[in-house]
């Protein structure tokens, strides 16, 4: 079965969150099932040594203001097309932002683009590649299968997967006439959102089946709290709304062999662990505590991940003894404010603005716990990341964290198979009382090795879900 994946970022080319994760990891899972799938992409810089050793597939010609080809090209397990349009997507900085942190201004036009040529190659563009069925990823790729509609042609069916409902896409209504759409789609069943166009409403709106990262968000976004205004369209096709949960790429991320990592080590010979931890102290010039956790948070800085929160309870934490390394970057109060947390606890607390993956890895191997305040998480990676290398999530219970952490309560722990700390409601009391619950299960050395074992042994591969995809896309190609 020949997939077109259609998405803005991809691992390990281009990066800024987690749908770049599942992106470069669900196509590799999926190939040993029988599925060949090729992953559009935007030509951004970061990929320009990978368009000079690519091949043409596609001279496109003039393309909103500029010239643009289709390469094909193979790198790192994956098959890549890449839309080369240099007008639309050579820039500097972030993916989607300009140096001043603002949205660039003609990204409906820069993303549009990406969903137009994918539409074509979906009804046939390259010959020698019939697409069998499109998935599309978040708003990037939303207007998909609104060309293929407008088009009138038969088109192969339509997936789109909603890894963030909260980044919707939303332009004034003139961009239909740029983007060449017809005003007949304008409509509260198409892609009209409260006057203007919202590229993730197509993408939900014209699409065969809408699929989203794990099973309670599935259920979250169609409740008015969680929603963001689609609601109404989600509950109307409920019928269609699937919950898979993401997975991770155990290869990537495997503290046995990870070349980011200071020492290796696993569930059956953990003295690396050890060693991390000592090196993440020696890192963020830490004094080291042997009676009291080491938390990190590697993240995005912003209310949603709950980190105003977190923020307040940095008393809690230091209070208990514990200490807390951060690295991650976003709303600059939050940036400021752990800065200052860093200064006024320098023996405490460790702060990095940015990225670092090396440093990521390095923390997630180091550290006795993650701290995940998420006020809503679609899926979440990072405490699979965590499980992974033996480091307890502590995390709201909400979306995907919901799913994929079992919480150390008295029934948990006595049958064995806790994992780590969930807490609610989403508010600081709670994530207070979650730090204690923490502290006290670290103070009780057996039962704290116990349950990093068993989250070291959860099975968070692609493996699974893989499955199910492949289920899902069978279905509808056969329908």
């Amino acid at each position: 079965m020949n997939t077109l994946f259609v998405a803005s970022e991809c691992a390990p080319f281009i990066k800024t969150g987690g749908l770049a994760d599942v992106i470069g990891a669900l196509p590799k899972a999926m190939a040993p099932l029988g599925h060949n799938i090729r992953v559009m992409l935007p030509a951004y810089p970061a990929l320009a040594p990978l368009v000079k050793k690519g091949k043409t597939v596609w001279g496109i010609g003039p393309l909103h203001g500029g010239q643009a080809r289709l390469v094909a090209v193979k790198a790192e397990g994956l098959d890549l097309l890449l839309l080369d349009a240099p007008h639309l997507y050579d820039r500097p900085g972030n993916i989607y932002l300009d140096a001043n942190g603002h949205d660039w201004q003609d990204n409906h036009i820069r993303f549009g683009a990406l969903s137009e040529i994918a539409a074509k190659v979906a009804l046939g563009q390259l010959a020698d590649w019939p697409v069998d069925l499109v998935h599309i990823h978040d708003w990037q790729a939303g207007l998909v299968p609104a060309y293929m509609r407008q088009s009138g042609a038969k088109a192969p069916p339509c997936i789109i997967t909603i890894h963030n409902i909260a980044f919707q896409g939303v332009f004034e209504r003139p961009c239909l006439d740029t983007l060449g759409l017809s005003h007949d789609l304008f409509t509260p069943e198409g892609l009209e959102y409260y006057g203007k166009v919202s590229f993730l409403k197509a993408g939900i709106a014209y699409s065969d089946k809408i699929t989203t990262v794990s099973p309670t968000y599935a259920g979250e976004i169609l409740e008015n709290e969680f929603g963001m205004g689609l609601d109404g369209l989600l509950r109307a096709r409920k019928a269609d709304l699937i919950g898979i949960l993401n997975g991770i790429d155990e290869k990537a991320w495997d503290p046995a062999s990870d070349p980011m990592i200071a020492h290796h080590y696993s569930s059956r010979a953990m003295a690396g662990k050890a060693k991390n931890r000592a090196a993440v102290f020696t890192h963020f010039n830490l004094t080291p505590s042997k009676t009291a956790p080491l938390f990190c948070v590697v993240s995005r800085l912003s209310s949603q991940k709950g980190l105003d929160l977190l923020l307040n309870s940095v008393p809690e934490i230091v209070g208990r003894g514990g200490k807390l390394v951060l690295l991650g970057s976003g709303d600059k109060g939050l940036e400021h404010g752990f800065l200052a947390a860093a200064h006024q606890h320098p023996n405490s607390v460790g702060v990095t603005i940015g990225y670092n993956e090396p440093l990521a890895h390095l923390m997630q191997a180091g550290a006795d716990a993650i701290l995940i305040p998420s006020r809503f998480e679609p899926c979440g990676l990072t405490q699979l990341y965590a499980m992974r290398y033996g480091t307890l999530p502590i995390v709201a219970r909400t979306g995907g964290l919901a799913d994929t952490v079992i919480d150390a309560n008295e029934a948990a722990l006595k049958a064995g198979c806790a994992t780590g700390v969930q807490f609610a409601p989403n508010n600081g009391a709670a994530l207070d009382v979650a730090i204690a619950r923490t502290c006290a299960l670290f103070s009780t050395p057996d039962v704290w090795k116990k349950t990093v074992r068993n989250a070291m042994a959860q099975a968070n591969g692609w493996a699974v879900s893989a499955e199910r995809y492949g289920q899902l896309y069978a279905d509808l190609v056969a329908s």
